[in-house]
């Protein structure tokens, strides 16, 4: 199947590593262009050296700066003369308990994985002046990579328990705002899945190969994903092939989520 992003531009954010740049390597493989984000200067490096510089262009962008998003969807405009859409992506916040998380982490959390995602939207969003697709009307398209705790209790890690439930009725709210221009905004859970940030929760929990062994015991696929999986579910949403889906949660899990 055909997506239609050839020649389309999507901003993505953490695009340098783990999901990031795995949904940015199937948006250029599907003939898109990408501005990938991140904070380390060599990880862009690297990354657009991956994806090509006829494809890819790099912004170094910390999402807990107020001026990062405007600078990133600038830099697609300013490259590339449009603005498709966004894959919004960051950095997992830390891990502790309710009782043990000082407000400082709960601050930097906020900022980075509520606000500094809601930026990015936003001027996304404002961004895509581009005429609706004439066959789709769809003019562009928002996706949030979001978590499993958007949904269920994930242990040890309570800002993402308490943030990600709020992202994802952002979700809900921006579609139902931005539907009228056009513009699709979904969202995705990944489960568990082989990311070096997944096998470093795993290592905080005990010996990682035991801890995994665990897991994947609940996962009814029987296995960890792979990032590449969750890669071709975001390039899809992303794209004008899923012109009538908005405001979803798509879980990318092997069917780990207990609940609809």
């Amino acid at each position: 199947m055909d997506l239609g992003l050839r020649d389309r531009v999507y901003v993505v954010t953490g695009g340098t590593r783990g999901l990031g740049l795995a949904c940015a390597r199937q948006l250029v493989g599907e003939g898109a262009r990408v501005v990938v984000s991140a904070r380390d200067q060599q990880g862009i490096d690297e990354a657009v050296a991956e994806l090509g510089s006829t494809n890819a262009v790099g912004v170094p962008a910390d999402l807990s700066d107020a001026s990062a998003a405007e600078r990133v969807v600038a830099a697609a405009v300013a490259r590339f003369g449009r603005l498709d859409g966004a894959l919004v992506s960051v950095g997992g916040p830390a891990a502790g308990t309710p009782m043990t998380t000082d407000d400082e982490t709960w601050r930097i959390s906020f900022e980075t994985v509520f606000l500094g995602a809601l930026r990015v939207a936003r001027a996304a969003a404002n961004a895509m002046t581009t005429p609706p697709d004439s066959l789709t009307g769809s003019e562009g398209s928002l996706l949030l990579i979001l978590s499993s705790s958007s949904k269920e209790l994930v242990a040890g890690l309570t800002t993402s328990n308490g943030l990600r439930p709020g992202l994802a009725m952002m979700v809900k709210d921006l579609a139902d705002e931005l539907g009228g221009r056009g513009i699709r905004v979904n969202g995705i859970m990944p489960g568990r899945l082989a990311t070096d940030r997944m096998f470093a929760i795993d290592a905080r929990l005990g010996a990682p190969d035991m801890v995994r062994r665990r897991n994947e015991s609940a996962i009814p696929l029987g296995r960890y994903g792979e990032p590449d999986e969750l890669g071709k579910v975001a390039a899809f949403l992303l794209s004008p092939a899923a012109s009538y889906v908005s405001g979803s949660i798509v879980p990318v899990d092997g069917g780990m989520l207990r609940s609809f």
